[in-house]
């Protein structure tokens, strides 16, 4: 019953577990593994009580302990994130971006390009009409090419094939393209988490054949003038403007 009650709460197994050993240290009897309780949540008597619904991500199965095996690589001129500058993961540069495909419900196959600039947390949106590499490539030259060269060098994307034609994109602008590891998404933090900002506004399960590009202008919009904690509570768009600003300064200087 106590662990039925914390799962409802939304505690994890592993806090249970622990919470458990601080509340009860003279009671051998209330000790469970989160290990115990994961295969309890997950054993079919007990699918009845629909607990997996109170974990952080009800998955209808339980991954593998030591995780999924990549697959072959499937994205010609692969450069891994292990080559990338180690000064784009301080973030103090300008111009790096991460880049993913929002994808929208069945039956129709339409998605969105987004782009995250790194330092900025400035999103860029872009409505496609399928996932395939060729539509998403138009997508990012459209993204890209009126941003200054200076401000648009690199970057990381996942390893969805949709991004496999990123070499037509990188010599028509003169970026460079990284692949982050493997189920690694937690490389590609930024546009994580301002994919989940664009959910806010568009749930999963929300088809995009509706949407016009002007809508969703409307969303990215807001989201970018949206101050954050991070960024000493100016918003994207304001640092973003800021480095633009020092970019054209330096442009400008007849020593640069």
């Amino acid at each position: 019953a106590w662990v039925l009650d914390a799962l409802r709460r939304g505690w994890s197994p592993e806090l249970i577990e622990g919470r458990l050993k601080a509340q009860y240290a003279g009671d051998p009897s209330m000790r469970i593994s989160h290990e115990c309780l994961y295969q309890w949540i997950y054993a079919k008597p007990q699918r009845a009580l629909d607990l997996r619904q109170y974990l952080a991500r009800g998955r209808k199965r339980r991954t593998r302990k030591k995780g999924r095996k990549a697959k072959g690589p499937r994205i010609p001129m692969r450069v891994p994130i292990a080559d990338r500058p180690e000064a784009v993961g301080s973030r103090k540069g300008f111009g790096h971006f991460e880049s993913d495909t929002v994808v929208g419900a069945a039956p129709s196959r339409r998605c969105m390009n987004t782009q995250v600039e790194r330092r900025s947390r400035r999103l860029f949106a872009r409505l496609v009409d399928d996932k395939s590499a060729s539509a998403t490539a138009r997508a990012e030259y459209e993204i890209f090419k009126d941003i200054p060269p200076a401000a648009r060098v690199d970057r990381t994307w996942d390893n969805g094939t949709e991004a496999s034609l990123h070499m037509l994109v990188d010599e028509a602008l003169g970026m460079l393209t990284y692949f982050a590891d493997p189920y690694s998404s937690w490389q590609r933090g930024s546009n994580e988490n301002r994919n989940g900002r664009i959910r806010r506004y568009l749930p999963k399960g929300t088809g995009f054949e509706d949407l016009a590009q002007e809508d969703l202008d409307a969303i990215v919009g807001e989201i970018n003038d949206t101050p954050m904690k991070l960024l000493g509570y100016k918003t994207p768009n304001e640092v973003w403007d800021e480095e633009i600003a020092k970019l054209q300064s330096k442009a400008a200087s007849p020593n640069t």
